[in-house]
């Protein structure tokens, strides 16, 4: 069985994407790797997105199909058990992953599970174009929704804006409010279409979603890819402290009771 990834990535060293690290990662575990966005446009809509992604998965040449953002990473320790998970779920359309959520390299938290896997040889018709991101996988013109697919726990290490600073933060959040404007008529929950509205609202969200980062972590428990970046965090980078996040958040008995529920259940 060969098994394909494919990831997007535009002006990765511009965008200060773990690029590097992550393609390392992929080329690791899959037979093929498949980058596609390197002409992405700097101004969009938001349904480019969604056929942008399609068209990784159409590349890809593989039996099984994995989608990872640029800034996923799977754990070395994890490459067995996600390749007998494929193939003890090789009729199925899809399989479904734990997302663990990294903003500071000392903790996380389960932030979702997606699927992320598909069986390209069998069912061929699957795209990513559905939800209301525009963006999850659909077959034959329905959803396919996580809860009905054969789910692993092999999680996906996700460290989502780990290397940015807050001007290239601003400034891609923007992007992305712009873009949903044109395609919804809103900027929906981004805030604004500048940098400095746009900022606001993101630095509100993770503030909230921070106190469900109860999970302990010390850095040799990453994958060894990423481990030497984390290692080099600079104060201006949002990792290094959440950009003072760390030190003024508290989580309450809620948070932690639905955190370890979550380890339990999908970890």
């Amino acid at each position: 069985m060969k098994i394909s990834i494919f990831t997007t990535m535009t002006n990765p060293e511009e965008r200060m994407d773990p690029w590097k690290e992550a393609i390392k990662c992929y080329e690791s575990f899959a037979d093929e790797v498949v980058i596609v966005g390197d002409d992405f446009k700097e101004e969009f809509i938001w349904s480019d997105i969604g056929k942008m992604f399609t068209e990784g998965l159409q590349k890809a040449t593989g039996d099984w199909v994995i989608w990872m953002d640029i800034d996923n990473i799977f754990h070395e320790k994890d490459f067995k058990r996600l390749r007998n998970s494929i193939y003890q779920n090789k009729d199925a359309p899809s399989i479904a992953f734990p997302k663990m959520q990294i903003f500071t390299p000392d903790r996380y938290a389960i932030k979702s599970i997606i699927c992320r896997a598909f069986n390209k040889k069998d069912f061929p018709q699957i795209t990513l174009n559905g939800g209301g991101d525009l963006c999850l996988p659909t077959m034959n013109g329905r959803l396919i929704q996580p809860g009905d697919m054969p789910k692993t726990k092999v999680p996906i290490w996700n460290y989502d804006t780990v290397f940015r600073t807050k001007k290239l933060i601003g400034h891609d959040r923007a992007r992305y409010a712009r873009a949903w404007k044109r395609e919804f008529g809103d900027v929906g929950d981004r805030g604004g279409e500048t940098p400095e509205e746009a900022y606001i609202a993101w630095y509100e969200m993770i503030k909230k979603r921070y106190k469900k980062h109860i999970h302990k972590l010390e850095l040799d428990d990453h994958p060894k890819f990423i481990i030497n970046k984390l290692l080099n965090l600079v104060d201006s980078q949002f990792g290094y402290d959440g950009f003072g996040i760390k030190n003024k958040t508290k989580s309450g008995l809620v948070d932690y009771l639905s955190g370890y529920k979550d380890k339990i259940i999908y970890l």
